[in-house]
């Protein structure tokens, strides 16, 4: 069985119910869903989303780096993946500022 053919995890489900929350035409980052999951790493959430098998009703492509750059997307930070990743942000409301990056105005931050 592969990774992705195997059942999600509770850490995995954890962070896919958490994703669910951020509403479309608004991201949050790695490091805003590991303090609302207690998580520290954002490389382990970053694998929980890699391996989202519920995509796109659990929105992995709303999380965005801490700079508000796209981040990663199916495992990879470049080329037609990343593409993607700002189209879907793009049609769902999330605007870029010149630099590329998200504007903050659409940076969801969770309820404590």
């Amino acid at each position: 069985m592969s990774t992705l053919e195997r059942p999600p995890t509770e850490f995995e489900r954890k962070v896919y119910d958490a994703v669910q929350l951020v509403p479309k035409g608004m991201v949050t980052t790695y490091g805003l869903l590991g303090q609302y999951i207690a998580c520290a790493s954002a490389q382990a959430i970053g694998q929980a989303l890699r391996r989202n098998p519920f995509a796109p009703e659990t929105p992995c492509h709303r999380v965005v780096s801490r700079d508000l750059s796209i981040g990663g997307f199916y495992g990879t930070s470049e080329g037609e993946p990343i593409e993607r990743k700002r189209r879907l942000l793009e049609r769902e409301g999330v605007t870029f500022l010149e630099n590329g990056l998200i504007d903050p105005k659409c940076c969801y931050e969770f309820d404590e």
